[in-house]
């Protein structure tokens, strides 16, 4: 017995010692790195000739910081925003405008970008909301329901109305494509719709449309918006796909349209979108077909994504300056946005009596409405941190795992 609590106590005093030889060797490779990296900050004319025989006894630490800073530089590049000049962008949209022409079945992938035009932040810009959390800032709170559909979604609206475009694949959860009065079964709101919430005790699942963002008591993982459902008493949740989820929702996501559109698809235009989350939604790139045979891919962003390599042409411009010139070339006139046109009036359904309390965001206020109010001057824009919404939900807990693991 005594040999057994002998041998146990011993064990534990190894790996303890272990443990502490570890660690011992983690901060001497930490400060060894550190000092590797000081010294190679200097120019080589600085350098000591301590410094060289401590560079030469470290050539892996050396090797490996190249390598980091090689990946710094690359990524730095992918994140610069870069601009076509004037005669090169209109060469472009004269390219893009045929292609158009020529094309049977074009389809239209949105991004964040086509919604910066209404004051709506993007996620990977240079102030997008994921580089701002990123570089440990808070973001700003942003109205959303102060937004209005850009020229880019009314350009969209009217090349679908014109059949020009078939189908339209959004990541967005603004609205806009919905408010510019592009028709439901033309679109996919893949990340769902911040002004729907659905119940899924009704069969099939019913949508409720509110006239405010529905999303301020959801988060990752908790959709339900403390509302019932008019017709069955169930509760109700809002759409909104969060980054690490997935989404299950018939509609507002229509992933089954987003297929078929991607499927017959023998053009596909990429709108302000960087395609980091897209690339990896295979059934919208036709991969398994020969390269000869799949669409024809245009994208139009200011920074790198990771389809240029495969995009018969990369337009570097702002959504709403490359849509503008396309229309001219197409020659079909741009519609404006109109309130008094705005869908979503006529599809909203109203609160009941003992739900007028359920939300704090600012409503939409109908058209007939706008002509009577009065502007309340003691309401001032809010400067906090935002709350709610889906704004950067997921991504500091994204970080916090991959610090774990």
């Amino acid at each position: 017995m005594e040999t057994q609590t002998e041998r146990s106590a011993l064990s534990r005093a190894e790996r303890k010692a272990q443990e502490k030889a570890k660690l011992m060797q983690k901060e001497t490779q930490r400060k060894t790195v550190k000092l590797v990296a000081r010294i190679l900050k200097k120019s080589e004319c600085e350098r000591t000739e301590e410094d060289c025989a401590l560079l030469q006894r470290h050539q892996d630490t050396v090797q490996e910081l190249d390598k980091r800073q090689i990946r710094r530089n690359v990524l730095k590049r992918k994140q610069e925003e870069l601009f076509d000049n004037a005669d090169d962008l209109r060469s472009k949209v004269k390219q893009l405008a045929e292609a158009m022409r020529q094309a049977q079945h074009a389809v239209i992938y949105t991004g964040a970008g086509i919604s910066t035009a209404a004051s709506i932040p993007d996620y990977r810009g240079p102030n997008g909301v994921w580089t701002q959390l990123q570089k440990g800032r808070t973001v700003a709170a942003s109205d959303l329901s102060d937004a209005e559909p850009t020229l880019t979604h009314m350009c969209i609206q009217m090349l679908h109305k014109v059949k020009m475009v078939q189908h339209v694949v959004s990541q967005n959860c603004d609205g806009l494509h919905l408010r510019s009065g592009l028709p439901r079964h033309a679109l996919s709101e893949l990340h769902g719709n911040m002004f729907i919430e659905v119940c899924l005790s009704c069969s099939p699942a019913r949508e409720v449309i509110r006239l405010f963002d529905v999303t301020e008591r959801t988060a990752l993982h908790r959709h339900g918006t403390g509302r019932k459902c008019p017709h069955c008493g169930g509760e109700l949740r809002d759409t909104i796909v969060h980054f690490g989820e997935r989404g299950t929702l018939e509609q507002p996501l229509n992933w089954k349209g987003a297929a078929e559109a991607a499927q017959q698809a023998d053009l596909i235009l990429c709108l302000g979108s960087s395609l980091k989350v897209l690339k990896k939604y295979a059934c919208l790139w036709c991969m398994k077909r020969p390269a000869a045979k799949r669409p024809k891919l245009y994208i139009v962003n200011l920074q790198w994504t990771p389809k240029d390599e495969l995009a018969t042409l990369k337009i570097h411009g702002k959504c709403d300056d490359v849509m503008g010139l396309l229309m001219e070339q197409l020659d079909i006139k741009i519609p404006t946005y109109n309130r008094t046109e705005d869908p979503i009036f006529s599809l909203a359904t109203p609160l009941r009596p003992d739900e007028e309390h359920s939300h704090t965001r600012k409503m939409l206020v109908p058209p007939a409405a706008l002509v009577d109010s009065v502007p309340n001057s003691s309401s001032k824009a809010e400067e906090n941190v935002i709350k709610g919404g889906w704004f950067g939900r997921g991504y500091a807990k994204a970080r916090k795992k991959r610090k774990a693991t």
